[in-house]
């Protein structure tokens, strides 16, 4: 059609909203279409967010690819879980006051078929969660995922304080959030790898102590003089098929190793090495955070954002349009950040 971007096809000439969306897996350029679809309508217990800005997350790029599963749960797949935007609209059982809440919302594709990558959302109202004045509507579309994931990865096992805490990825999206919430939950020592010299200026702005290049330095031998060679009391590690190598080098005996992402789907562990260091290993998705794990991240992160004391770290600013180079972006890595996408 003349004048529409590229994958732009009318499906309804009726109420209607903008969305992105595919049908079958595979790379993000055959599969990814932005359409015309129903506007969604809220149901009991729901609300209704008419959308400002979605965010892109490693998991949504991996989800459209097939990296998990080739078959699709539904028959067509609006992605991404995080978003922000105001609400318009509640059904039944919902306060009316609600509306016109500005709000970040989280889990919206997770086990449901209608993500933030469209101009509405409808989802149960307690998915959608006031979003503190000052704080930026493009930050609220990287709460969901990254910030929690890193809030629950620092909290989780009786937090750190008074502990040295070595955030693997300290520039990247939830690294950057991991290493300011071990500074301002009270870690003694702040500890953040990165790739580059850029990256390395972001991870001390965020509060890091010490940062080490791991493509120029030997890690392990940085942590240990840091260290006086006793190892870090917490790994937040964003890669353990690429690091439980380095990671079992470094954590002292007793400590606690939080895994929250792999490069590679399996992996494999030596077992004495953890065994003779009495290692904890906690593996975890923020999708699937316990409710009362979930609540206590929400309102801690609620204080912090109505304190004004985060750094939100936003790659890119694409429109919806630009989707399919939004995944591109996120997939290769290139990404210092978060990349998130702006609704019509």
């Amino acid at each position: 059609m003349k004048g529409m971007p590229q994958n732009l096809v009318s499906l309804n000439r009726g109420m209607a909203m903008q969305a992105a969306f595919y049908e079958r897996t595979g790379a993000a350029a055959e599969v990814l279409h932005v359409a015309e679809l129903p506007d969604p309508q809220p149901g009991p217990g729901e609300v209704r967010v008419r959308l400002s800005w979605s965010g892109v997350n490693p998991s949504d790029v991996k989800s459209r690819a097939g990296l998990r599963s080739k078959a699709l749960a539904f028959p067509r797949v609006v992605p991404h879980s995080d978003g922000m935007g105001v609400v318009d609209a509640v059904g039944e059982g919902v306060p009316p006051a609600r509306v016109g809440e500005r709000v970040w919302i989280w889990n919206a594709a997770w086990g449901r078929a209608f993500g933030s990558a469209a101009q509405f959302v409808v989802l149960p109202a307690r998915q959608a969660v006031v979003l503190p004045e000052g704080t930026s509507d493009e930050a609220g579309a990287c709460l969901g995922i990254p910030a929690l994931t890193a809030l629950h990865a620092v909290l989780t096992g009786g937090g750190v304080s008074g502990q040295t805490v070595l955030v693997a990825g300290g520039a990247g999206a939830v690294g950057h959030y991991a290493v300011q919430f071990a500074r301002l939950l009270g870690a003694r020592t702040v500890i953040a790898t990165v790739s580059s010299a850029a990256k390395a200026e972001l991870a001390r702005v965020a509060g890091a102590d010490l940062v080490i290049d791991y493509r120029a330095e030997d890690v392990a031998e940085r942590v240990r003089a840091a260290t006086q060679g006793r190892g870090v009391d917490r790994i937040v590690e964003v890669d353990v098929a690429a690091n439980a190598a380095l990671d079992l080098d470094v954590i002292r005996p007793g400590g606690d190793c939080v895994v929250y992402g792999s490069g590679k789907g399996e992996f494999t562990l030596p077992f004495f090495p953890l065994i003779a260091k009495n290692v904890t290993m906690r593996f975890f998705i923020v999708y699937n955070l316990d409710e009362a794990d979930r609540e206590r991240a929400v309102e801690m992160l609620t204080g912090f954002l109505q304190r004004g004391v985060l750094q939100h770290l936003i790659a890119q600013r694409l429109p919806l349009a630009q989707i399919v180079q939004a995944h591109e972006l996120v997939e290769s890595g290139r990404a210092v950040g978060n990349v998130v996408i702006s609704l019509p």
